[in-house]
């Protein structure tokens, strides 16, 4: 049974998080075995990513996955930790708001990401339906009495062509967003450090990357300290730690081949 008074004290220290000198980096993890890892090296908080989870269980991104397993993996891996979990739900798997909050909430998690692209139908969100949804969230959220902390992500920079002015459009959308209520905001597929600085001038939200933890931060291989000193407020690693130690794998066991 998922304790909600203990819920609302990690969403809090999450949301916490979020507003100190330095960005939030929280390691993107997708099984109990690697979010053990990840606070044992010291992290206060952690991200389940949609990509490395479907991975982990032989699936695809992109909502290939079933909510269900989706929640099933996020349960697993909350009950494995004794810290704070967000975890992305790509675009919220065409399920009504409440109906989503609770099954995030009841699996142990106190953050979600949701993303503009619809995958059932293969096309993005307006940015007003979009930020409805973001919206919607946010109220079933407070209806539980959790401050769930919410990331909002857009894909407009996957499709530039798309769009006129795509950098336009991305601060349009996260504007929106942040008057419905997400706590921050994640655009991404960044092009490069110009565009990054363009957005974080426009919009009050602390700002979500992506990052490898190798070669570091899109765009350009920013560091820790250059994307301190940017601006940004929130770091993740989507698919990037688990791609990283793919790597690392097949280095270790070519020899044995």
């Amino acid at each position: 049974m998922v304790d909600y008074t203990i819920l609302a004290e990690r969403a809090f220290t999450l949301l916490q998080g979020h507003h100190q000198d330095e960005p939030l980096v929280l390691p993107t993890i997708w099984d109990a075995w690697s979010a053990r890892a990840m606070v044992d090296v010291g992290f206060n908080a952690l991200s389940i990513g949609s990509h490395p989870l479907a991975d982990s269980l032989g699936h695809g991104d992109g909502e290939q996955m079933t909510l269900e397993q989706a929640l099933e993996g996020i349960s697993r891996i909350t009950s494995a930790v004794d810290v704070p979990v967000t975890a992305d739900l790509e675009s919220g798997y065409d399920t009504p708001a409440p109906e989503l909050i609770a099954g995030l909430l009841d699996a142990g998690a106190v953050g979600v990401n949701i993303e503009d692209t619809v995958h059932s139908r293969g096309s993005m969100r307006s940015p007003e339906e979009h930020a409805e949804y973001i919206w919607s969230l946010r109220q079933a959220a407070e209806a539980q009495r959790v401050h769930v902390v919410i990331n909002a992500r857009t894909d407009v920079f996957k499709y530039p062509g798309d769009f006129d002015d795509p950098t336009a459009e991305v601060v349009r959308r996260l504007r929106l967003c942040t008057e419905a209520g997400a706590d921050s905001v994640y655009p991404v597929r960044l092009p490069d450090v110009g565009t990054l600085t363009s957005i974080l001038a426009q919009i009050t939200l602390p700002l979500n990357v992506t990052a490898h933890p190798i070669k570091g931060a899109v765009p350009e291989e920013l560091d820790l300290s250059q994307l301190a000193e940017l601006g940004v407020g929130r770091v993740t690693f989507g698919p990037l730690l688990q791609a990283a130690l793919t790597d690392c794998f097949a280095d270790f066991t070519r020899a044995w081949r």
